[in-house]
């Protein structure tokens, strides 16, 4: 089976692209299902009713999310309605919303899908080691397809990870630092490794940001609103070809594709 993973969504250009390259890339690989970071979907930060419900509608199965999950309050009305959006599962008991849920690809095949937050230069959240192997051996009792969104800031807490669950889930996938890394691999177990998908929104930008923003944040130390950036805008993630008997993953190929012609509203 086939399932793209898309990177951190920024803003109204990533969900430009969205609706313009996700359609041929559907073709293109005849993808069973399609999952993504929607963390920064909303203005650059944060998700909103309205804005799931327009990624929705472009047929993505589930959006997952990370440290900025509760930076619009829209999200409470929706995060424990609705289980196609999740937040990391290691958050503390307690927390709205969901960490894991089983879905289903169009061909009816069952898929878990676990969202972790990393520990290293970020929250200290509960431990997303022994979270995500409590939670995969809780999903491993009835499905074989397993796919987990590691959101952290740490290259080595991401390798780490996908280490540690190696052979046990059928891809560790990294998110957070919008950069899309070069290390895709599989790994001896069969599961399938990247530090970072990337992200997809203006590339000609900090990191989805307006660059001047950034810039004078940077030389002047001095608190600045950080817009979202429009220009030269792309869509990064992986596609992945599992095994839908066992869960070991076939392959994982890197995507990148822009999207021509785009005119952003200000």
């Amino acid at each position: 089976m086939k399932i793209l993973f898309i990177g951190d969504i920024v803003g109204s250009p990533g969900r430009e692209v969205m609706k313009g390259l996700l359609p041929p890339l559907k073709k293109e690989y005849n993808l069973d299902f399609v999952i993504a970071n929607a963390e920064n979907a909303a203005g650059g930060s944060g998700i909103t009713a309205k804005v799931a419900k327009e990624l929705f509608d472009l047929d993505i199965d589930v959006l997952t999310s990370g440290d900025h999950i509760w930076k619009k309050r829209e999200i409470m009305e929706i995060i424990n309605k609705d289980e196609r959006i999740l937040r990391p599962l290691n958050f503390p008991a307690g927390a709205p919303g969901q960490g894991m849920g089983i879905f289903k690809s169009k061909s009816g095949l069952k898929i878990g899908v676990i969202n972790l937050q990393g520990r290293v230069f970020m929250e200290a959240l509960e431990c997303p080691f022994k979270t995500s192997r409590q939670a995969q051996e809780l999903l491993s009792r009835d499905i074989k397809v397993i796919i987990v969104d590691i959101h952290a800031e740490a290259t080595s807490e991401k390798v780490a990870l996908g280490w540690y669950l190696d052979g046990r889930v059928s891809a560790v996938l990294g998110t957070h630092t919008h950069v899309q890394t070069a290390d895709e691999k599989i790994l001896p177990g069969g599961s399938a490794y990247i530090t970072d998908v990337g992200m997809t929104g203006a590339f000609d930008s900090v990191i989805g940001r307006r660059v001047e923003d950034v810039l004078e944040r940077f030389i002047t130390a001095v608190p600045v609103r950080f817009e979202v950036a429009k220009e030269n805008l792309q869509l990064q993630g992986v596609v992945l070809d599992i095994d839908g008997q066992t869960g070991k993953a076939n392959s994982i190929i890197r995507v990148q594709k822009k999207l021509p012609n785009a005119k952003i509203k200000s």
